[in-house]
């Protein structure tokens, strides 16, 4: 076997040596179907790890692709027929190849030194092709391709990483990085890449403006993929930036109550209204909670708040309308019949009616919620035409 294998290898070296005197030939007569093949056969070489230190490969392939990228560049801005996408292709190629082969580089030699001959030039290449990797996530998000578009703007940010990029202080000078992180952040979202979007997101941060929108995909991404624990605190995050936007506090108080935490919610209401004691969205929260707590006469003063300056929610005259029906309901199961206990309990059902009236009027498609409330109050009330009219949609409802 050492036979066959030592009679093998000159075979090897010369097929070797035949194919990067091809590929060379390939390269020199620019032809774009002999670049393609100039390409192939080098990286067919490099497939073979005995291979990969060989400087003339790396540059053959490097100078075949390059010059693909140069005649597409020339075709587009001569307006010749060329695929754009194939031009972000190919500048990306380019930079694996280089990146690559700096690395290789950086490889000691026999007596332990490293000798870098080409990064300077290889990266002052680069540097001028770099504003279409970062065009090609642009041109990618545009159609909608995230796949793509994260590719190229991984590949922009991770440029300030590269060694071969050093000289540049890319980090210090290029202030694009945290819109290209953004864009391979939201791109990771729409492919559920929790991985990738949490590796772009200190530096999509760098953008202020975008704060909310990243702490809400890094949020339902980790809620997808059941890290709990990040996903309140991702909320916590964004609920500090930005107390009054829409998508964080209703999440936080959720998640207590589904856990059972009910005291953890409560405490965290407060705790936004002790902030701002105006704010329509933290008095509703208090008063829902009081609500489910059966504080029905302490939800009756935080929903009046919530009123005067939310006259047209909903869902603030549902809360006040079921303060009154709840208290009405508990007061007719518990005390004895008698005539003051009736009078009592119709006061609270009078109380409830324009509540649950005009909630049934902002929310008609609600009525699983204002039907039975509204069918018990006209019941108790002796308000008979009402009481027909919702108890034909009682019946078509079924309840």
């Amino acid at each position: 076997m050492i036979y066959v294998l030592m009679a093998c290898m000159p075979l090897a070296v010369t097929a070797q040596k035949k194919a990067i005197s091809q590929a060379r030939t390939y390269v020199k007569g620019k032809k774009e179907n002999e670049l393609v093949k100039a390409e192939q056969m080098m990286n067919d070489l490099l497939r073979d790890s005995a291979n990969r230190q060989n400087e003339k490969i790396w540059l053959i392939l490097a100078d075949a692709v390059h010059l693909q990228y140069v005649q597409g560049n020339e075709k587009l801005y001569l307006k010749q027929k060329y695929d754009t996408t194939r031009l972000f292709t190919t500048a990306s190629k380019l930079f694996r190849i280089y990146e690559a082969f700096d690395s290789v580089e950086m490889i000691p030699n026999a007596k332990g030194k490293v000798e870098i001959k080409y990064r300077a030039k290889h990266s002052d290449i680069l540097n001028a092709m770099r504003p279409n990797i970062y065009n090609g996530a642009a041109f990618a998000l545009r159609k909608q391709d995230y796949k793509s578009c994260l590719a190229y703007s991984d590949q922009y940010v991770d440029c300030a990483y590269q060694p071969i990029f050093a000289d540049y202080h890319y980090l210090d000078t290029d202030t694009l990085l945290p819109n290209a992180a953004y864009w391979a952040l939201f791109s990771a979202y729409k492919l559920n890449n929790l991985q990738a979007a949490v590796k772009h997101q200190k530096m999509a941060e760098e953008d202020s403006s975008r704060f909310d929108n990243i702490q809400q995909y890094i949020a339902e991404l980790q809620l997808t993929h059941g890290d709990t624990a990040q996903y309140v605190a991702s909320l916590e995050r964004g609920f500090n930036n930005n107390p009054t936007h829409s998508f964080f506090f209703p999440r936080i108080v959720d998640y207590y109550n589904a856990k059972g935490k009910v005291d953890s919610a409560a405490v965290f209401i407060d705790n936004a209204l002790a902030s701002d004691s105006t704010n329509t969205l933290f008095l509703f929260a208090k008063s829902s909670a009081l609500l489910n707590s059966g504080d029905y006469q302490k939800c009756i003063e935080v929903t009046q708040k919530l009123l005067e300056r939310a006259d047209s929610m909903p869902e603030a005259y549902c809360n006040m309308g079921l303060a009154y029906y709840n208290q009405a309901v508990a007061l007719d199961r518990t005390m004895q019949r008698s005539r003051k206990k009736r009078k009592s309990v119709n006061e609270l059902y009078a109380k409830s009616k324009p509540y649950m009236e005009e909630f049934r009027k902002l929310a008609p498609a609600q009525q699983s919620k204002w039907v039975p409330a509204l069918y018990t109050i006209y019941l108790n009330l002796n308000l008979g035409k009402e009481f027909e009219e919702i108890d034909a949609i009682r019946q078509k409802m079924n309840l």
